[in-house]
């Protein structure tokens, strides 16, 4: 089975990877996560096909994805990047107190960046993205660096699953022990 970094797979998306991974876990019986559609509103509808032709995304939405793995609520987002600087801005506001609240309730909150000019998948624990958010919040760095990560969190590419975040999960887990 091909892995997230094969070359047969380098057009794909982030996105799509997730999703085939969602599949694969779901076969498995090992998470049920759903993919949360972005909200957008409709401005022009062709009325012969009855297609949307114009439309703006809504700012607040929550996240990406959410479900259980293994009677573990869990939400999390996807981001690619192409520098080893992640810009904060593409973590808006709104996701980061969904992030806290769905973590306060008891479930797993994380993203998963993709440094593609690496070809390198992070699990970035919520517990970690916080501290990276505050920081910019008061003041400091508008970016985390790639070499400020923690390299137990880069997750496995020699897996039978595209994105194998239950990795992550596992590991944050027995962190939270």
């Amino acid at each position: 089975m091909a892995t997230w970094n094969s070359r047969g797979l380098r057009g794909s998306t982030l996105e799509d990877m997730v999703n085939r991974s969602n599949e694969h876990y779901r076969e498995k019986k090992l998470a049920l996560i759903q993919k949360i559609p972005t909200p957008i509103t409709p401005i022009r509808i062709d009325k012969e096909s009855r297609h949307i032709t114009l439309a703006y995304f809504d700012q607040k939405s929550t996240v990406d994805y959410i479900g259980a793995v293994q009677g573990y609520p869990v939400c999390f987002d996807a981001k690619e990047c192409r520098t080893d600087n992640f810009p904060l801005h593409n973590i808006h506001g709104h996701q980061v107190a969904f992030m806290e609240h769905f973590e306060q309730q008891g479930g797993i909150a994380f993203m998963l960046i993709l440094f593609s000019h690496r070809d390198e998948l992070y699990y970035l624990a919520f517990r970690e993205m916080i501290i990276y958010w505050k920081r910019g919040q008061e003041g400091g760095r508008k970016h985390f660096k790639y070499e400020e990560l923690d390299p137990k969190y880069f997750l496995p590419t020699n897996t039978p699953v595209l994105v194998p975040y239950l990795e992550g999960i596992k590991l944050d887990l027995q962190c939270r022990d």
